[in-house]
């Protein structure tokens, strides 16, 4: 072939460079290799049948599936399976003021992809809360986003059943690690990431952004001491099924509340309150989507699901909801 004249290929070289530009540009970045299955089985020694011995038909209930690897490293030692199944008897104690049951569907164990031990639970916040709109309101706006990382992690993990959607999963990890942005002098924020000992994924934070198999999903990493042991999987669990941060009748959420008092806040407190000075926590619990009855012909009738995706507002909840205001945290005159 002869060659080209001198202003076509300028011509072409100009054009070959743009699209290689352009290419660089908006190229998307290439995703990590999809997680196969674990090869999940179920754990022998686990008497399911005993452990389940006082629940009740017609009753409301909630199914729990528990996920423990058998590969941690050999040098964590802050999470047994024992201590999984302790925190699942003391959660079954401290729900049942309440009139609602825990049956545990399954206890599995596996080898889980190690890259998997640790993740990152979701993407850094881009927009940090103000004091015009409460915590909730913030959330539905700008809601979390799991990382691709948790997201092949769940997929893993997480097995195909019927009911995946309403089912509750306790995952046992080494490290889940949660970025936030907190306020660092007047009118500047930092992010920080917290090393979590136990994260509930919960719908008023993950609005409309978690896949519904995975909706249910809660990881667990530290119940070595007392505290851990007898409140972190009820704590956790109501976050998912009371749709709630850390609050408890006159305090409003936060990412970090200590006090005594409610099961949803950091301390060692158990009550889950009723009525309007309760924040209706009780009547949240009992309208939940994990929540059904079995009925005498052996089927499950569940409660309805949200209806808007499940924010802290949903219709669902009617007007069992706080409309409080937003917290001025930061110097209104700066």
């Amino acid at each position: 072939m002869g060659a080209l004249p001198v202003q076509t290929s300028r011509r072409l070289l100009a054009a070959l460079a743009a699209l290689c530009l352009h290419g660089a540009a908006t190229a998307p970045v290439l995703a990590a290799p999809a997680a196969k299955p674990v090869a999940w089985k179920a754990v022998p020694s686990v008497d399911l049948a005993a452990f389940n011995k006082d629940l009740e038909p017609g009753k409301l209930t909630m199914d729990v599936v528990i996920y423990m690897p058998s590969n941690f490293d050999p040098d964590f030692n802050k999470l047994t399976l024992e201590q999984m199944l302790q925190g699942v008897r003391a959660a079954k104690e401290i729900y049942r003021p309440t009139g609602v049951q825990i049956n545990l569907v399954a206890v599995k164990t596996g080898a889980i992809e190690p890259r998997f031990l640790a993740i990152q639970a979701n993407e850094i916040p881009r927009v940090p809360d103000t004091e015009y709109i409460n915590m909730y309101q913030g959330n539905t706006r700008h809601p979390s986003e799991l990382t691709g990382m948790a997201l092949q992690a769940f997929q893993s993990i997480i097995e195909p059943r019927k009911d995946s959607d309403r089912t509750i999963y306790l995952i046992g990890l080494q490290d889940v690690i949660m970025p936030f942005l907190d306020r660092s002098d007047a009118r500047n924020w930092t992010v920080k990431m917290v090393r979590t000992g136990g994260l509930s994924f919960p719908s008023y934070s993950y609005w409309n952004t978690i896949p519904r198999a995975y909706r249910g999903a809660i990881t667990i990493d530290n119940l070595s001491t007392a505290s851990r042991a007898r409140r972190t999987i009820a704590h956790e669990i109501g976050h998912k099924v009371m749709n709630v941060s850390h609050e408890y009748k006159e305090t409003s959420p936060a990412h970090e509340v200590y006090a005594d008092g409610g099961l949803m806040l950091y301390g060692s407190g158990e009550d889950i309150p009723s009525g309007a000075a309760g924040r209706w926590h009780l009547e949240r619990l009992l309208m939940s989507p994990y929540l059904y009855r079995l009925k005498s012909d052996g089927t499950k009738q569940w409660n309805p699901d949200y209806k808007d995706g499940g924010h802290y507002y949903d219709p669902l909840y009617g007007d069992k909801v706080v409309r409080f205001k937003g917290t001025p945290n930061m110097d209104p005159n700066w």
